[in-house]
């Protein structure tokens, strides 16, 4: 399933007279608007170096920012955008790392802070009149590298995973043709455009396909309810969203209409709890479509648009892609194995690192993913945990650590909860809980005896949480994935 930038063109040339990107406080946008703000962006980086050069993009979310990206790939250049929230340190070294030879858009919220850790910015593009006629460099083919996505660094410094058209574009078009996208769909837009979720779904593959996407400048449950209120047909969150926009029906009922009349809500980048999937149907009608993918991997796994959905699986192959599960991967977790990928989404490497590219590949070309999987009777995948943050051994036994968060998420009292390991003389590793009450001021005393009750009957003795700590909120990096190494140091830090 070949896939180049001209698809994109092509996409933006069909919607040439139509608004299809909407923001906050801001005009509509054409298919028109973005031809010729990215054309004036690549004669601008033309003249200033040749193509494979790198552009880092502050992921704002507005017309500026994709105009930039866009205009990245038709010069040429690899984009790189920049999450909002990274701080001067992660910001540093992404651009040691990738070494743009310019900027553009708005300033990143931390460039202030560059100086403190060495780091001199290259200069900004700002096209101007001599980009008005100027011939667009020629944008390569499917094999040009085109986006360098950072990994979350949930295990290390994070790397820079290199794609190129065909693996952005191809992904992206497999995964709008399996959602049903097209033109009489509108995205309500309110994840980061730093990462494959929120820049790759919600940007490329909504405009591969026609789709109106209104960008909100910050998640809100009450402006994704307003955009189904104005026409949204679509959204595309993560679980803590879709546990805010829960949260805010209970308060407001009346908002459950408004997303009833949708037609597609998928969640990703973190598990969902099998208890948001049954009240959101409750309320709205609509079965969440989980899916899964990895910035290494775009969007791999996906559940069906027409069929059964199960909380807790993460569906089949999506066209384009294969997997194959290493049973041997884990030994000890029993009916579980690594997950491995291959095909249309891969990425060409990390950027700059060839040791930690070839390591994570095997002989046959798959891509280790480090998570581990079952397969249900079905063929559904069901995503058990990380080989290196999500299975805790303890006492000789290895547990997995997203199963016993679904059976303390199962306990009234519980609103969210995060499992790991922390270091135990006895068992080697003890088995951590800390939960968010679902009643405010209770402690650690209060939910001790009733978790306690709770677990024994659900689970094996050696799978029980010894320690537990009371929180007011997971903290979450921004694709809302846990971070337990935060837990794990405030649990051993007393």
């Amino acid at each position: 399933m070949a896939a180049a930038l001209s698809d994109l063109l092509a996409a933006l040339d069909a919607t040439a007279d139509r608004p299809i990107l909407h923001f906050a406080d801001a005009p509509p946008r054409t298919g028109a608007d973005l031809l010729r703000a990215s054309a004036r962006t690549a004669r601008a980086l033309s003249r200033i170096g040749p193509p494979g050069s790198r552009l880092a993009v502050a992921a704002h979310p507005t017309f500026a920012t994709i105009a930039a990206l866009v205009g990245a790939f038709r010069a040429g250049w690899i984009a790189v955008p920049l999450g909002l929230r990274y701080r001067g340190r992660e910001l540093a070294h992404i651009f040691t790392d990738a070494d743009p030879a310019a900027v553009a858009g708005a300033p990143h919220p931390a460039a202030g802070e560059l100086a403190e850790h060495g780091v001199i910015p290259p200069p900004a593009v700002v096209p101007d009149g001599r980009e008005a006629d100027a011939a667009v460099a020629d944008p390569g083919d499917a094999d040009t590298p085109c986006l360098i996505v950072y990994t979350s660094g949930t295990t290390g410094r994070s790397k820079g995973a290199v794609h190129g058209q065909r693996s952005l574009f191809g992904a992206m078009a497999s995964l709008a043709d399996a959602w049903g996208f097209g033109p009489d769909d509108a995205l309500a837009h309110a994840l980061p455009l730093h990462h494959v979720h929120g820049l790759c779904i919600g940007i490329f593959a909504a405009l591969l396909r026609g789709v109106t996407v209104r960008l909100a400048p910050r998640f809100s449950a009450e402006g994704v309810v307003a955009a189904f209120e104005d026409g949204a047909t679509v959204f595309c969150g993560v679980p803590t969203q879709y546990a805010k926009i829960l949260a805010h029906l209970d308060e407001r009922p009346a908002g459950a209409a408004a997303l009833a009349r949708g037609r597609l809500f998928a969640s990703g980048s973190a598990a969902l709890p099998a208890r948001a999937f049954e009240a959101f149907e409750a309320r709205t009608g609509h079965r969440i479509l989980e899916r899964y993918g990895m910035t290494e991997t775009m969007i791999t796994l996906s559940n069906p648009l027409e069929g059964e959905r199960r909380p807790g699986t993460v569906g089949r192959p999506l066209p384009g892609f294969e997997i194959r599960i290493d049973e041997g991967a884990e030994p000890g977790l029993e009916g579980a194995g690594e997950l491995k990928v291959r095909g249309i989404g891969l990425f060409d490497g990390y950027f700059g690192a060839p040791e930690a590219t070839a390591a994570c590949f095997d002989e046959d070309g798959f891509f280790r993913t480090g998570d581990l999987v079952r397969r249900d009777a079905d063929g559904a995948i069901r995503i058990v945990g990380r080989r290196s943050a999500d299975i805790v051994k303890t006492g000789g036994f290895k547990v997995a650590a997203p199963e016993i968060e679904e059976v303390l998420r199962e306990h009234p009292l519980v609103a969210d909860a995060a499992v790991f390991g922390v270091p135990d003389d006895l068992f080697g590793e003890a088995i951590a809980a800390a939960v968010i009450p679902a009643r405010p001021g209770l402690s650690a005393e209060d939910l001790e005896p009733a978790l306690r009750e709770h677990c024994v009957r659900r689970l094996a003795d050696y799978k029980k949480p010894r320690r537990l700590l009371v929180v007011g909120a997971l903290p979450r990096n921004a694709m809302g994935k846990v971070q337990k190494h935060v837990l794990r140091d405030r649990l051993a830090g007393g």
